[in-house]
């Protein structure tokens, strides 16, 4: 039996619980999914949820705004905390689990351990986000451990992210499978994010440019363009609709995220840029 769809599945907070929990899922031969997340949920984390629900017996989703991957103390501040809501959002879907730990369950008094994955780390976010894949796959693997999960799902908006967490995984021989699910956007082509709660109205108008300009590059790349001709007129379009800083508009290979100059294999286009002091992230497909 899966939970109820119709109520809120159980919140569990400390890791003994967990386990209780899900050794008697695992004695029952039953498969397990988590969708690790830092909550403010919107319908790209539920997608994740949704897809973990169709293709295992039980469904954990994760909570924890992890300290570790902000390199700054105001953005961890400022980070939306909104747990009743995000677990009625989740009701329908009928999982199984919330877990949401505070800091004693994942970094108990003592913890000194890091996880780093080399190689996939010091470009795009990494580079101008110090130390954050370094908490980000701790504390990955933490949850991976810790709910002894057979799935993980994670959204291709942060590409990255996957790449690094599949990388950390298949390092480390944890016995699970990663999972990556489409970005999932607004009407109007903006990747939904957590993020976009902390833009004002005016900025939101504003905000789906990155992606229209991100879509024209990836069409004229397609046509043979190569990125240092494109990207001029694009960091002009993204000034003009108000975008303080671009942190990169880069061309990557999909598998591996060497930086290229033209689509000469599958290939990603990613872009992160500030608008109204709030740091966007997109990546499409080339």
């Amino acid at each position: 039996m899966t939970a109820d769809s119709h109520r809120p599945a159980p919140i569990v907070r400390t890791l003994p619980d967990l386990r209780a929990l899900t050794r008697r899922w695992r004695d029952a031969g039953e498969t397990i999914g988590v969708v690790p997340t830092m909550g403010a949920l919107h319908q790209g984390h539920l997608s994740l949820a949704r897809a973990a629900r169709a293709d295992c017996s039980r469904v954990i989703v994760t909570i924890f705004v992890n300290p570790r991957q902000f390199n700054n103390p105001e953005d961890l501040a400022a980070y939306p905390r909104t747990e009743d809501e995000d677990a009625r959002k989740l009701a329908p879907i009928g999982v199984d689990a919330i877990y949401v730990p505070d800091g004693a369950q994942v970094y108990p008094e003592g913890f000194a351990t890091t996880v780093s994955v080399t190689g996939l780390t010091g470009m795009l976010c990494g580079a101008h986000r110090p130390g954050h894949f370094d908490g980000m796959a701790t504390v990955v693997a933490k949850l991976f451990l810790q709910t002894s999960a057979d799935r993980a799902y994670f959204g291709q908006k942060d590409y990255q992210q996957l790449q690094v967490v599949t990388r950390m995984a298949r390092d480390l021989d944890i016995p699970i499978e990663v999972v990556g699910c489409p970005t999932i956007r607004e009407e109007d082509g903006l990747a939904m994010s957590s993020r976009n709660l902390l833009l004002s109205d005016r900025a939101r108008i504003h905000a789906p440019v990155l992606h229209e300009v991100m879509a024209q590059m990836a069409a004229d790349l397609r046509a043979g363009a190569d990125v240092t001709t494109l990207r001029p007129a694009a960091l002009a379009r993204l000034d003009s609709a108000g975008f303080t800083g671009v942190d990169y508009l880069e061309l990557r290979a999909a598998e591996g995220l060497a930086l290229l100059e033209r689509p000469d294999r599958p290939a990603r286009l990613f872009a992160a840029a500030w608008l109204a002091g709030v740091r966007l992230i997109d990546n499409i497909a080339v």
